[in-house]
């Protein structure tokens, strides 16, 4: 089947689920009118997150690209998954898994979120500076979260500030502070261990290993051997 083939057979599923979740759309925009995007946009998913499968991910895609401030229509958003803001971005071809949970956030494209990962809104949603106050009545600051294109983030990550391009975040990191572009960041808090520019291509390795195999008189063994 070709891309295009895909993309016409995408379409037109997409098409049907939004026909069929007419009322959940009726739902959420009346919901909206009368307790905000937001608080409409968290019932709305925590529903639609409870269909399996490829029929999930249809009916949720069909949904958030209309609701969201933008999610492109090739993304994928698997079972589980709720969404909290309104203003969040998800851009093509992301894949976000299981379980997550998406505050204000800008998912880039070509990102992977693994899962059970959260995203809160930066990490001050709750105001704490005043203890002679309840937690809860003490206004937070929301600050958009960016997870940069082709980045991977691992299964349990909890991310409070923005990651860059190509990095990969741990499984279980706590992302606390920026990551820069392009490396390894792991840990609690979490922290640059290295640079992604160092990381052997798996090409290169097999030619390494098979020159090392030749200057020692053993041949590299071939896939079919």
């Amino acid at each position: 089947m070709t891309d295009s083939m895909k993309k016409r057979l995408k379409a037109i599923a997409r098409i049907f689920a939004t026909v069929i979740l007419a009322p959940e759309f009726l739902s959420y925009w009346l919901r909206a009118r009368l307790f905000g995007r937001d608080r409409a946009l968290e019932g709305s998913t925590q529903t639609l997150s409870l269909f399996p499968g490829i029929v999930g991910q249809v009916f949720r895609r069909a949904f958030l690209t209309q609701v969201l401030d933008h999610c492109h229509p090739d993304s994928t958003v698997e079972f589980g998954t709720i969404f909290s803001k309104a203003g969040t971005r998800i851009e093509e071809n992301v894949y976000i898994g299981p379980r997550c949970h998406i505050g204000l956030a800008h998912v880039e494209r070509d990102v992977l979120i693994a899962a059970g990962v959260h995203i809160p809104s930066g990490p001050l949603t709750h105001g704490t500076a005043d203890p002679s106050q309840r937690i809860q009545d003490q206004p937070g600051l929301l600050q958009i979260v960016r997870i940069g294109a082709g980045s991977w983030i691992g299964s349990g990550a909890v991310v409070m500030a923005d990651v860059g391009r190509d990095s990969v975040v741990g499984a279980g990191a706590v992302v606390t502070k920026a990551i820069p572009d392009r490396v390894l960041a792991a840990g609690v808090p979490a922290r640059v261990i290295r640079s992604r520019e160092q990381e052997p291509r798996p090409e290169a390795s097999k030619q390494e290993s098979g020159d090392r195999g030749q200057e020692s008189g053993v041949g590299a063994l071939s896939p079919d051997s």
